[in-house]
């Protein structure tokens, strides 16, 4: 029997421990999407104890605490935060086979020291240990970053945020990691929303331009993103229910604008045809800026309404949307890339179901001109876990080129999740280890060496020209 998450966990074969050790555990991180607070980066938290960094905002493990029956008070409610603690604690040891079992001690083990495992019992030890530890400067959340080996970390920035802490960042020599914000337009875009005439005066506001149409729509988001290319953006992301591409003329789409713009209901119809416009016009300034375009789909979102207005958004009712928009995605792109518009894309779905049709739609618009230029995202969401990225990797594998994958992100709004990197790479020594274990890859190190590094890090600094 194997040691509970020693030096080998996740690796069962030579090859796989020899190209995780000498390639892929080396190589830095840069976090292309997480929603961490770029404030807590200038300012430097230091956290006054474990839940604060654990619990927090962590949707993944209030979920968890749920299906233990754990009460709502103990999760985003006003009891302590060693109350909380606990009640995670007593959650952990029934998640057996949950990502988040593995995460939790991964953490333990990197930032603590501690290599014993959590439960209700050890509670108040790791309690004790871990609030001591986060006393020290190292575990201020520059030094968290720091000792995570990260180069650059890409945050999730709405067109009118002022990109204040930022700029701050960018103008303190004293920290060499790299913050830069990420384009994320969903408010300007979901004009179903009963509060999107309220954003859009914010953004008429912000750009100088008062938005009465989809010209002068368009025209605020041209000077928004100039705006956000100036202080270091060049990456787009978009939560979308679904891709739907049904286009319409331009009177029609700025009739449906004015009517949302009115306070009037739109129709499904509608809000589709708008969407499509939108997501095209922005597609395209993506292109010319030389961003690349980031499209998460596949969630149905706040499904408790009862939750939803108790505690709002991004509070873990969220599930997998059933719908594959294989056809509609691939008109979407089409439509970009029919006039030598297409951006750099990534594609991420949800719904694990989707991996070979995303693997055969970024194969129809590959470039010459650059290496992967349309991918696979890495798996996401429910989908992080070692199935959901065996299954990810070897779909994209088996239908695309691996070679030039670029890998995993964090996608989180904890400073300690940096070891999901470590995760991944685990998890993708593994399956590329095994390959070469059973006579289906060469021994080659020299290859495996570029592969493993490439998916790793390198990939990604090329694939983003980020200044690394």
């Amino acid at each position: 029997m194997k040691q509970f998450m020693d030096r080998e966990f996740l690796l069962s074969t030579p090859t796989a421990q020899a190209i995780f050790h000498d390639f892929a555990e080396k190589m830095p991180i840069v976090d292309y999407h997480c929603h961490i607070n770029p404030q807590e980066i200038y300012e430097d938290r230091k956290f006054e104890n474990i839940t604060q960094v654990w619990l927090g905002g962590d949707h993944y493990k209030w979920r968890q605490m749920r299906s233990n029956g754990v009460e709502e008070r103990y999760i985003t409610g006003d009891a302590s935060d060693r109350e909380k603690f606990q009640k995670w604690a007593e959650t952990l040891p029934k998640l057996i086979g949950n990502p988040l079992y593995h995460w939790s001690h991964l953490e333990l083990q990197r930032y603590f020291g501690y290599t014993g495992y959590l439960n209700g019992d050890t509670a108040e030890e790791v309690w004790n240990l871990c609030n001591a530890k986060l006393q020290e400067d190292s575990m201020t959340v520059r030094n968290i970053i720091r000792q995570s080996n990260v180069k650059l970390i890409c945050t999730t920035d709405d067109p009118i945020d002022s990109l204040e802490w930022h700029k701050k960042l960018a103008a303190d020599d004293s920290f060499e990691v790299q913050v830069l914000p990420a384009w994320r337009p969903d408010k300007a875009m979901n004009l179903e929303k009963p509060d999107y005439a309220d954003y859009i005066a914010k953004l008429s506001a912000v750009s100088g331009i008062e938005v009465k149409d989809f010209a002068s729509l368009k025209e605020a988001l041209k000077n928004r993103m100039a705006y956000f290319a100036e202080n270091g953006c060049s990456v787009s992301d978009h939560a979308l229910e679904y891709v739907m591409y049904a286009p319409a003329s331009d009177e029609e789409i700025d009739e449906i604008l004015k009517k949302a713009l009115s306070g009037q209901a739109v129709s499904k119809e509608e809000e589709l045809k708008f969407k499509t416009a939108f997501m095209v016009f922005v597609g395209k300034e993506y292109c010319k800026l030389d961003w690349a375009m980031q499209l998460h789909y596949g969630c149905k979102r706040d499904n408790n309404v009862f939750r939803y207005e108790q505690l709002g958004p991004d509070t873990g009712f969220d599930c997998i949307n059933n719908y594959a928009p294989s056809a509609q995605m691939a008109d979407f792109l089409n439509a970009l890339n029919s006039t030598d518009e297409l951006p750099r894309t990534i594609i991420y779905s949800l719904n694990p179901v989707d991996n070979a049709s995303i693997g055969t739609i970024i194969g129809c618009f590959q470039d010459p001109t650059m290496q992967g230029k349309v991918q696979q995202g890495s798996a996401w969401w429910f989908n992080d876990h070692k199935v959901g990225m065996t299954e990810q990797m070897t779909s994209l594998a088996n239908l695309g080129c691996l070679g030039n994958f670029i890998g995993m992100l964090t996608d989180s709004r904890s400073f300690l999740s940096y070891t999901r990197h470590e995760y991944f790479r685990r998890v993708m020594c593994e399956l590329i280890g095994g390959w070469v274990e059973n006579g289906e890859y060469p021994a080659d190190m020299k290859s495996l060496k570029e592969i493993v590094e490439g998916i790793s890090y390198n990939n990604t600094v090329k694939y983003f020209k980020f200044n690394l």
